[in-house]
């Protein structure tokens, strides 16, 4: 070995000691003192009265993970289509969807009633709970779920409603999670749901 190549080896075996030294001092470090975990503004506290005229709020939803989604009864195509693929994620879970449940947050209270909510919900998923409330507490969820929703008036004297259409995943404790990809296998959106079980 000529001395320019044990210098060689020396500077770069000084250099990877430094290396590792530099990533265990950062791993020491990050792993006492983790950066601060921003906690989402979406979702909160609700009152509201589910499809069997039975009060219901955020409380009664914690200790399973579950999903939100608002929408309304008269809604042509997202609403049926999303509470269907829910149902369908539902069946894909097999014996693990009891420990799940999904909230469909009326954006048309005016029409919407216990009664009506009941009725439209028996073509889905029985773990789909439908909840309305009166106008300023709709509003209060909306708000606390960053949800959009407008009435449209349409031909004939009647309205259809303008709303937001993501799928919330909340953790069991009632926080959000992320908005939940409805667009794919419902196998796999089973998968990921029961890693927050």
């Amino acid at each position: 070995m000529t001395a320019r190549t044990a210098r060689l080896l020396l500077a770069l075996g000084a250099f990877v000691a430094g290396l590792v030294l530099f990533s265990a001092v950062i791993f020491i470090v990050t792993g006492r003192t983790p950066a601060p975990i921003a906690v989402s503004a979406v979702g909160g506290p609700f009152k509201l009265v589910d499809q069997n005229a039975q009060p219901i709020t955020d409380a009664d939803m914690k200790g399973q993970p579950f999903l939100v989604f608002f929408g309304f009864t008269h809604c042509p195509d997202v609403c049926p289509t999303t509470l269907f693929e829910v149902s369908e994620i539902f069946r894909a879970l097999g014996p693990d969807a009891k420990n799940f449940r999904a909230l469909f947050v009326t954006v048309d209270p005016e029409r919407d009633t216990p009664a009506v909510l009941k009725d439209y919900l028996a073509s889905f998923d029985p773990r789909i709970i439908g909840v309305t409330g009166d106008d300023a507490a709709i509003a209060a969820a909306e708000k606390s779920y960053r949800v959009y929703a407008k009435k449209v008036p349409t031909d004939g004297g009647g309205y259809t409603m303008d709303h937001t259409a993501i799928v919330y995943l909340m953790n069991k404790d009632g926080r959000f999670v992320a908005p939940f990809n409805m667009k794919r296998r419902p196998e796999e959106a089973a998968a990921e749901l029961k890693r927050y079980l």
